[in-house]
């Protein structure tokens, strides 16, 4: 088979023969696995701190972090524009296992774990963080999505067990919505406030399950191949992103998501 380009073999088992593609013209690299092309990741700049169990949101080219685990409850926020990451304004409230939602400029934070769970929720205009309406329920290791005015949390934790719990964000007051089906904790999650897409987590034990939102109520879609916790996610609920997270160890597994027609 002829590609018109270089072709390395960087890996070989019993299941697939995985290309790397070096094209003559630049075009983006990519992998071939059978006839399946997907994207490759690539080195950005690494955070000025390093830190787990914290939150982000915005774009490849303005991304947001926030919160955290430095060994110590962090505030630290900082701003990635597509090459390097610098300081922005500290959270009000220094707190890891939270979520995030919205843009750099006007992001979301909420929920998390202080030295109890917290409702707490910030709203980032670019620059300093301020108070926003607090969740109903406080709780961490949840996920989240949607904008600054137009927010939605899911699943979580404030004890030994995971909660169904979803939640709706207006710019100033969260309110109850519709359930989860399957209750979750260390839950991924992208998409929209009317189009919401929850996946994986802890069930309490790991989980593959997925569900679509429609704005009021959760249905089941289809299950993530390998059943993980820890993980994150970004896109669309019609083409969602799946990355990282803990099987056994920590796993590289990403997978991609397209909605049934």
């Amino acid at each position: 088979m002829q590609f018109g380009g270089k072709i390395n073999v960087f890996s070989l088992d019993a299941f697939s023969l995985r290309f790397k593609f070096l094209d003559r013209h630049k075009l983006p690299n990519f992998y071939i696995d059978g006839m399946v092309m997907y994207g490759s990741w690539s080195v950005g700049g690494n955070l000025n701190t390093a830190r787990s169990s914290l939150a982000g949101c915005g774009t490849q080219n303005a991304g947001l972090s926030f919160g955290g685990d430095t060994d110590s409850t962090s505030a630290i926020t900082e701003e990635y524009d597509g090459s390097t990451w610098s300081a922005g304004g500290n959270l009000n409230t220094a707190r890891y296992y939270l979520a995030g939602a919205g843009t750099q400029t006007a992001g979301l934070s909420f929920g998390g774990y202080i030295v109890d769970y917290s409702n707490v929720t910030e709203e980032y205009d670019g620059a300093t963080w301020s108070a926003g309406g607090n969740l109903n329920t406080a709780r961490g290791s949840l996920a989240g999505c949607g904008t600054q005015t137009a927010g939605l949390s899911f699943g979580g934790t404030s004890a030994s067990s995971p909660y169904v719990n979803t939640e709706e964000y207006d710019g100033s007051v969260w309110s109850n919505s519709g359930s989860l089906n399957v209750s979750k904790t260390d839950v991924a999650g992208c998409g929209t406030q009317s189009s919401g897409l929850s996946f994986g987590g802890s069930a309490p034990t790991n989980s593959s399950v997925t569900e679509e939102y429609d704005g009021a109520s959760w249905s089941a879609g289809g299950n993530l191949n390998t059943e993980k916790r820890f993980l994150a996610g970004c896109g669309t609920q019609s083409s969602g992103l799946s990355f990282g997270g803990l099987i056994v160890f920590t796993t590289n597994i990403t997978e991609e998501y397209n909605k049934a027609a």
